[in-house]
């Protein structure tokens, strides 16, 4: 009889005895058990059924896969031999020996168990027992999450946890050991009585989290012991406690909330060190959808002195800023309502010159395109800048403009630009050139300009290379000067003449200083672009002022009648070789007063990257010349362990060294080890120049275990 009618009598046989088959193993939810099987036979006297070759049985979510199986009406037994497989609702699948279950496979005995969950990791043990439908108690077991990565080819995993009992729990989500043993490589490397950690089906739960352990010549030694709390689905807290042997109890923690509409992350620290002061730190970001036009939200970002966040290990920037704001969105319109709160952490800093916007409001419009694709557009620019030392300031700034795009009968591509821009301002306490004193009161100035922008862009192909020769300029009309004194400039005081700006109108990044009197900017750009997906650029450009304009200070590019020379050119020829390179040329005598180069080289086996920055420093900059290099070299030892190497160094006043690392991984698919050893040689009054050595182990489904010691000094 062929395998098919065999089916067909099984499942004819099944349907004979629904109404005693189901009387007995039909759960609680009244769901049918259905099967399919090779060969089926009932003995009447004994009341078993028994199936055999390429059994299947389902019943409910559950499905049972087997070479035999017998069922016995009168006990409600399943018992099956021979290739078993048992599918969970929960993705698990079980495979053993031999299996005696319940009708409802819920509950049963279990020879030879091997279980892979829903995340692939796999459990083996010798027998098991299964109760409740949800409680596997599983006898000299062993838990792994490794599959590929193995001790030797088709060997042991490369760690797992061997325990005497092993209860998986679905009902509580949780894998509990008693007697544990975890080996790395084989090798016991700790033990515990008793150990737990959610299963496969948990993304979050409340808890310790893995502690850390390590030591600085700053704090001591140091324990950090981290507590999860999954308050709800959309909301959580994380607590982390650190024990200092020097300086106490260090406090810190994050909140997260995620709604539909909303987003809000905050962070936070506080410690009550040995000098007996208090500090501490906040960082919180707020967003939130108002509706479909409005959406607004706050940073709020204070240290309680400048130094603190590096000393504890907590990633601080050179300046916090804190911010609120609302911002509106509706067709081509842009409204923005902001506030800036700054704190500087540099030494040179000073709280009472540090301003405070309150507030800045920007409202952009452009128009629908009209005759010829030709947009009119119109900005609103609104601030109140105060300072507890020093001159505030109260602008207004209207500007409106006319843009036409055009393409001439040869394909060269232009934008006509006229704009009208006013700008009004009150200033209290502003300095006055060359004397002592201030003064306060109400200037403002008109600004009109006119600019063409034209591009030229002319192709050609081979069938293997794509080249692009693109001459550009662009001319600028707008009346001299337009900075008088009376004028503070708080928000263009740095200015960086490159690439990306030659050809704009004004090159200032603010509004506190305008670009005055004709110019004219020109340039060349060439691209060519591989069918392998290479690509190579190029681009070199110089601008021309009719007349000198001292609002350009010394070292800008800009001072006098025809600018620095810049230039940038980029080569990608293949995906192991990238370089970039940037540059100012003086127009003189084409000296470099700025370079920019990165350049990376070389397959993911041995790679080299470089930087290397230098730029002089410009005449009224807050900000001084700099040049340094750094460098890494990654390499792959082989399959697993990886190595790199990187420094910094400042070519300024005779070169120091700024930091250098060594850094060593093994990486598998479920273990991560890595160690590095890093020298900073920063200093900034109580954080001073520290030798550190940082290990951490990463257990796929387990967690990741951090150990480190920091030592500072000369």
């Amino acid at each position: 009889m062929s395998s098919f009618l065999y089916k067909l009598l099984g499942i004819i046989i099944l349907l004979a005895l629904a109404m005693p088959v189901a009387a007995q193993i039909r759960p609680a939810a009244e769901l049918p058990l259905l099967f399919s099987a090779d060969e089926v036979t009932r003995d009447r006297d004994l009341g078993i059924i028994k199936a055999v070759g390429s059994v299947e049985i389902s019943q409910g979510d559950r499905v049972l896969l087997a070479d035999n199986v017998s069922y016995s009406q009168k006990d409600n037994i399943v018992t099956a031999s021979g290739n078993i497989s048992l599918l969970e609702p929960s993705g698990e699948v079980l495979f053993a020996n031999f299996m005696e279950l319940s009708g409802d496979l819920k509950d049963g005995i279990i020879s030879g168990l091997r279980v892979r969950l829903s995340d692939n990791a796999r459990i083996a043990a010798a027998g098991a027992r299964r109760s409740a439908g949800n409680r596997t108690e599983m006898r000299n077991a062993v838990y792994s999450p490794c599959e590929s990565c193995t001790v030797e080819p088709g060997g042991e995993p490369f760690w797992q946890l061997k325990a005497r009992k092993v209860v998986h729990d679905q009902k509580e989500k949780v894998i509990e050991y008693s007697d544990a043993f975890l080996e790395i490589a084989g090798v016991p490397v700790a033990y515990t009585p008793y150990f737990s950690h959610p299963d496969p089906t948990v993304k979050r739960k409340t808890g310790f989290l893995v502690p850390s352990a390590g030591g600085s010549t700053a704090l001591g030694t140091t324990l950090t012991t981290p507590f999860f709390w999954n308050i709800a689905p959309d909301r959580d807290i994380t607590f982390i406690p650190t024990i200092t042997s020097k300086e106490g109890l260090h406090l810190a923690g994050e909140l997260r909330n995620l709604t539909v509409t909303s987003r809000a992350d905050v962070k936070g620290s506080l410690t009550y060190d040995s000098n007996d002061d208090i500090r501490g730190h906040i960082d919180t970001v707020y967003r939130r959808d108002i509706d479909d036009t409005w959406r607004g939200g706050f940073d709020l970002k204070r240290t309680s002195d400048d130094t603190y966040q590096r000393r504890y290990g907590i990633t601080s920037p050179k300046t916090m800023t804190s911010r609120a704001f609302a911002e509106a969105f509706r067709g081509r319109d842009y409204l923005a309502i902001d506030s800036y709160l700054f704190q500087g952490l540099q030494e040179t800093d000073s709280a009472g010159k540090t301003p405070i916007i309150l507030p800045m409001v920007d409202f952009n419009h452009v128009s629908n395109p009209g005759r010829f694709g030709a947009t009119t557009s119109f900005d609103v620019n609104a601030l109140a800048l105060t300072r507890t030392e020093g001159h505030d300031t109260k602008r207004l700034s209207m500007a409106g403009g006319w843009h036409l795009p055009r393409i001439g009968h040869f394909g060269e591509v232009m934008d006509f630009n006229v704009s009208l821009r006013g700008d009004m301002y009150h200033t209290t306490n502003l300095p006055i050139d060359g004397q002592d004193g201030t003064d306060s009161g109400i200037t403002g100035r008109i600004h009109p300009e006119a600019t063409v922008n034209w591009r030229f862009p002319v192709a050609r192909t081979d069938g293997r290379i794509t080249q692009t020769l693109e001459p550009v300029a662009s001319v600028t009309i707008s009346p001299n000067g337009g900075n008088p004194s009376s004028i503070p400039n708080d928000d263009s005081i740095d200015l960086e003449l490159d690439d990306t700006n030659l050809l704009s109108s004004s090159r200032f990044t603010g509004l506190d200083r305008v670009e005055g009197g004709p110019r004219f900017s020109y340039g060349v750009k060439w691209v060519a672009t591989g069918r392998s997906g290479g690509t190579s650029s190029f681009f070199v450009g110089q601008s021309f002022r009719v007349r000198d304009d001292d609002t350009f200070g010394e070292g800008s590019g800009l001072e006098d009648n025809f600018s620095d020379i810049v230039s940038r050119v980029n080569l990608s020829p293949g995906k192991f070789i990238d370089f970039a390179y940037r540059t100012r040329l003086d127009k003189e005598d084409l000296s470099p007063r700025r370079n920019e180069i990165s350049l990376a080289a070389g397959p993911p086996a041995l790679r080299a990257k470089t930087d290397y920055v230098f730029f002089e420093r410009q005449q009224d900059s807050e900000f001084g010349g700099r040049e340094e290099i750094s460098g890494s070299l990654e390499g792959k030892i082989n399959k697993y362990w990886k190595s790199s190497f990187s420094g910094r160094y400042n070519l300024v006043n005779s070169g120091v060294l700024r930091n250098i690392a060594f850094n060593l991984t093994y990486e598998c698919e479920c273990f991560t080890f890595s160690t590095t050893v890093r020298r900073e040689f920063f200093e900034d009054r109580d954080v001073e120049p520290n030798d550190s050595i940082l290990f951490s182990l990463s257990f796929k489904t387990l967690g990741d275990v951090q150990t480190g010691i920091t030592r500072t000094g000369s």
